[in-house]
């Protein structure tokens, strides 16, 4: 019998405080009224001065690794997701890998900026349907916060901090989510368009870098729009047909969440109402890479979802990346 990777366990952290957009209005020239209405953002989360991407991953993981009844000894690979590293290097996963003790566990960051969360799911899928691996641990954190200019209101307004986190495993005796297709796509000759321009080997850190906002992360919004809408649809339809469904097969729709106008043009496009589409935008804002997994954590813990419910994710980001993937839940048997 072929091997069938299936999510067994998920788990979300977002920090404790909370920035609103009120605390916005007077930090730069915006208000409440434009926020909400351009993006759908009402307010986002800040991680501590002391509180980093390790830590906030760590405790998304022990609630997913809780959720799946999996002890740190039986994961056998560790993936994050992130763009906000604790370092260049060591890899946040051998951060988290060690807080864990998951001593038997390979790790490894992977940079797909918004994206990243379904590019880790198609890495998971593969090591365990090869039957490489048993069970992978997948971890999507972002303290965005630290990459963020707040005298920018183009991009202050949008970003937050959050961690998600997901078990992948080949146990069928656990019910779960099925990972049916995974459908994933580039373009870097739009690389352009959301970029960190300092801090790399193309422009090292210098004291030039830093008064000039180089460690900044800098976004043209409009363009970003239309290449989102367009790119993440034509992933979600080919994901569709690879799985042999139509849209009215959909009962959840799970988007990034980066812009409530991105959501709804996507959603108006599948024929999907909103109260099919699970939406955390205006608690969290966007949150790069782990906001599809703080979502879907959501909506399990809040929705009933019967078996044979499919699920789609869909994610689009810097690089540019783009990404979906469609989840059957299946009962467990042995």
């Amino acid at each position: 019998m072929s091997l069938k990777a299936r999510i067994i366990g998920t788990g979300s952290y977002v920090p404790a405080h909370v920035l609103t957009n009120q605390d916005l209005e007077k930090m730069v020239e915006t208000s409440d009224e434009w926020i909400v209405s351009r993006t759908g953002m009402k307010e986002r989360r800040i991680a501590r001065s002391d509180e980093f991407t390790s830590d906030i991953g760590y405790e998304a993981a022990v609630r997913a690794m809780e959720k799946a009844g999996i002890e740190a000894s039986s994961i056998d690979l560790i993936l994050v997701a992130t763009i906000t590293p604790d370092y260049a290097f060591p890899s946040t996963a051998c951060l988290i890998q060690s807080k864990l003790k998951a001593t038997k566990a390979a790790a490894m960051d992977i940079q797909a900026a918004c994206t990243g969360y379904i590019y880790c799911i198609a890495m998971a899928k593969s090591f365990i349907e090869s039957g490489l691996f048993k069970n992978v641990l997948i971890i999507a954190s972002e303290k965005l916060s630290s990459i963020i200019d707040y005298k920018d209101r183009n991009t202050c307004v949008l970003f937050g901090d959050g961690a998600s986190a997901c078990i992948v495993s080949s146990d069928t005796s656990k019910t779960g989510f099925v990972i049916r297709d995974v459908c994933l796509g580039s373009d870097g000759d739009q690389a352009q368009l959301i970029t960190l321009p300092a801090g790399g080997s193309r422009m090292p850190a210098s004291q030039e870098s830093v008064e000039s906002g180089m460690h900044y992360l800098k976004m043209e919004g409009k363009d970003v729009f239309k290449h989102a809408v367009r790119r993440m649809e034509a992933s979600s339809k080919e994901c569709l047909d690879k799985a042999g469904l139509t849209e009215k097969d959909l009962s959840w729709l799970v988007p990034h969440q980066a812009n409530i106008r991105i959501i709804e043009a996507i959603a108006k496009r599948f024929e999907i109402s909103m109260e099919r589409v699970f939406m955390t935008i205006e608690k969290y804002g966007n949150t790069s890479a782990s906001s599809i997994g703080i979502a879907l954590d959501e909506l399990l813990q809040q929705k009933e979802i019967a078996f044979g419910d499919n699920l789609l994710l869909t994610a689009f980001g810097a690089g540019l990346t783009w990404g979906s993937s469609i989840l059957t839940k299946e009962k467990g048997h042995d």
